[in-house]
């Protein structure tokens, strides 16, 4: 089966990167609207819940797009695992000498950067969704723009946050560079450009989060 072959698993990792760039694309987005104010803000979070309406009920939009979210988060880290265990029957012996040979940073922390973003993704979720107060003591439900503000004026939120997003950004600009040469767009000819293209991504969508963070420190957004 395709899925059984290393090269299928590669596949599903790619499809589901590419559903994973999609949101954060999305989501960047969506947070630069704090720029807009409270008001804009939280019109747009409310949004995401009546999108759809009447044919879709309060929040069904939102709970499909998380449930499609989360099996391709867990089809890219079975891939991802799948993938290693397979490398490491290959050469179950490690080599006398080890040496990195036509790899860069970001190459060789995509296996511990998927692990830092999935626990990032997990604390994300606890401050700015589910509110745990050992997070957000001031947490208030319905109240997104106040949350984020909030959130980010604890300085270590924010560098944590700006932190995660260094991970995130060596880990976007390798899978969406590996993305090409799984499906079979990348040539020897256009390997600089897609390697200019997908660093530049990484770079945009690393910012256009950063900004945010930044932003209510310095006190422009309160």
């Amino acid at each position: 089966m395709l899925f059984q072959s290393s090269i299928g698993k590669k596949v599903v990792m790619s499809v589901t990167g590419l559903v994973w760039v999609g949101y954060l694309v999305m989501h960047m987005y969506g947070n630069l609207k704090v720029f807009n104010g409270a008001e804009a803000f939280n019109h747009y979070a409310e949004s995401l819940r009546s999108f759809g309406a009447p044919l879709l009920g309060h929040g069904h939009f939102l709970m499909a797009f998380r449930i499609v979210f989360l099996v391709s988060i867990l089809l890219h880290v079975w891939a991802a695992v799948s993938l290693m265990r397979m490398a490491v029957r290959a050469r179950p012996q490690r080599y006398e000498t080890y040496r990195i040979v036509n790899a860069n940073y970001a190459a060789i922390t995509m296996r511990w950067g998927g692990a830092v973003i999935a626990a990032f993704l997990i604390y994300h979720l606890a401050h700015f969704t589910w509110g745990a107060r050992f997070l957000a003591p001031e947490f208030v439900r319905g109240a997104p723009y106040q949350n984020l503000v909030m959130g980010f004026q604890n300085p270590l939120h924010a560098i944590l946050y700006l932190l995660a997003l260094v991970t995130v950004g060596l880990h976007l600009y390798h899978g969406s560079w590996s993305l090409f040469q799984t499906m079979g767009w990348r040539t020897a000819k256009y390997d600089r450009p897609i390697r200019s293209l997908t660093a530049v991504l990484s770079l945009l969508i690393v910012l256009g989060f950063a900004v945010v963070p930044v932003a209510v420190l310095a006190g422009w957004v309160a």
